[in-house]
């Protein structure tokens, strides 16, 4: 088998026992009830959200420092992949706030700072497709995905900074001990693990795809 076949077998593998866990073996939850248990999917999409315009930050100052054209492939693939696991961040926590709240959007400092994440990436990608041509694009990207990269940790700390009714914290430094039941925090764990494996396969098959273009137009410069 290769990779790739690895990566999603696993990743369907865990998917699939993440929602058998998650309606057949976690507890509801007291308060926020039935509604709660979308958290085991919202969390983890977010966090490999995070992880992918992470990718997209350190990829981006290897491409300015060195003018390494695989990391440039790298952060440009990173970026497309992480836009689809924050949209669905976005979708999932709008669809948690109209069963919790009965809206579908509070401006909460988290959901407003987690959009302005996705728009900062949806121009990353703008500036990919129309911008200038080249290494000249390319740098206008890489200084973009850097400048971008710093509202993730404002993301995470807007819960702490601007308390409103958003939930606090259950994972990361910011997180209490003990503020989730052991079987809550394990099916979290694993949904974890399952999108990140699952973003880790598609970052592959984008980045293979972006290195074969990068291949063809050279041939076609080489040729013409």
């Amino acid at each position: 088998m290769t990779a790739n076949n690895v990566l999603i077998a696993l990743s369907s593998s865990l998917l699939l026992l993440l929602i058998g866990l998650i309606f057949l073996w976690v507890p509801t939850d007291a308060v926020l009830g039935v509604s709660q248990r979308i958290f085991y999917y919202h969390v983890p999409l977010a966090w490999v959200g995070f992880l992918a315009f992470g990718l997209v930050f350190l990829s981006s100052v290897l491409y300015l420092a060195k003018g390494s054209k695989t990391a440039n492939i790298l952060a440009y693939s990173a970026a497309e992949t992480g836009i689809l696991f924050i949209s669905l961040a976005l979708l999932t926590g709008i669809i948690w706030s109209k069963a919790v709240w009965g809206v579908w959007w509070t401006w909460a400092p988290q959901q407003t700072t987690t959009l302005i994440l996705w728009l900062i990436y949806i121009a990353y990608m703008m500036l990919r497709s129309y911008g200038p041509l080249g290494n000249q694009g390319s740098r206008y990207a890489a200084v973009l995905g850097i400048i971008g990269f710093f509202d993730v940790p404002i993301v995470y700390m807007a819960g702490k900074w601007w308390r409103d009714i958003h939930p606090e914290a259950v994972i990361g430094p910011l997180a209490e001990d003990g503020s989730l039941e052991s079987s809550m925090a394990l099916t979290l764990l694993l949904g974890v693990a399952a999108f990140t494996l699952l973003f880790i396969y598609l970052l592959r098959i984008r980045y293979t795809q972006h290195h074969h273009q990068e291949l063809i137009l050279e041939l076609e410069r080489h040729y013409d």
